[in-house]
């Protein structure tokens, strides 16, 4: 079965003073392109969080956010005294001759607003903690996948019914074939009658023969039955990817092209421009498989 390379997964746990939230959105992309966005803590644990994902999601175009929400009385930021007191005393000496109590309370309000005056202190990874958030990057993961399974069984049911659109197209392009053919043979007849002159007419039924075999659509309609056919049985096997459909929708396309140039017929050509435009919403919908 299929899988869309579109999905959103979450999961959110609780520890005694914080909240973390794990958070995947996924796009189509022809690579894997991973964007993480991740508390700088965490900064040494990222390129094992990446290959997690990786190894999980494959291809596509991947937003992971890792959020941390202090929730308890514990914080890691803190106030650099000794900068705000160094502040205040500069701004003090600016206003020297109107110094108040209201004034230093001004002042502090001011000192605590300038560069430097928060620290944030660097906490040592949990490995408690970590583990915690590994699991629930695992459930994020399922959560995602389950997602993109659900949006691959919608591709999956669109592929079919386009694929059964184009053979039944192919039906009736082999339903009025003989009428065709016999249009090709009328037309050349009366090309050589126009002629008005004597004809070897061995010679001509070779030429004949020729042209007919030039415009014979017998192998392109062969194969492109077997493509279509194949295409159905990649999209319902275990290793289905978008990349081997989307090679399979080429060999398609080339056989309906083929028999657009030699069908010179114009109720074939328009059967073959209604297969093109099944075949380009098909391909369309190629660029979101995995």
């Amino acid at each position: 079965m299929i899988q869309s390379m579109t999905g959103f997964g979450k999961n959110i746990i609780q520890l005694p003073s914080k909240k973390i939230t794990v958070e995947l959105k996924s796009l189509n992309s022809k690579n894997l392109d991973l964007n993480a966005r991740i508390p700088s803590s965490y900064r040494e644990k990222e390129i094992e969080l990446r290959n997690i994902i990786a190894n999980s999601l494959e291809r596509g175009k991947i937003d992971f956010s890792l959020f941390v929400e202090i929730t308890g009385e514990v914080s890691n930021t803190k106030v650099n005294t000794a900068i705000v007191q160094g502040y205040i005393e500069q701004l003090r000496a600016v206003n020297v001759s109107n110094s108040s109590q209201n004034d230093d309370i001004e002042l502090l309000k001011m000192a605590v607003r300038m560069p430097d005056a928060l620290k944030v202190e660097r906490d040592e990874i949990d490995e408690t903690e970590y583990v915690e958030i590994k699991a629930a990057l695992q459930e994020a993961l399922k959560e995602i996948n389950s997602f993109r399974s659900h949006e691959g069984a919608v591709l999956e049911k669109d592929f079919v019914a386009r694929i059964e659109n184009l053979l039944d197209l192919l039906k009736q392009v082999e339903a009025i074939d003989p009428e065709r053919m016999d249009n090709v043979r009328e037309r050349l007849n009366k090309a050589v009658a126009d002629i008005k002159e004597n004809v070897d007419q061995n010679r001509f039924e070779q030429e004949l023969i020729f042209y007919l075999e030039k415009f014979d659509i017998t192998e392109e309609k062969v194969r492109l039955a077997n493509h279509l056919d194949y295409f159905l049985q990649t999209l319902s096997s275990d290793d289905s990817n978008g990349k081997k459909l989307g090679f399979i929708s080429q060999e398609i396309g080339r056989e309906i092209n083929t028999i657009g140039s030699k069908a010179n017929f114009a109720p074939m050509q328009q059967i073959v421009v209604q297969m093109k435009d099944e075949l380009e919403k098909i391909k369309e919908q190629m660029l979101n498989v995995l």
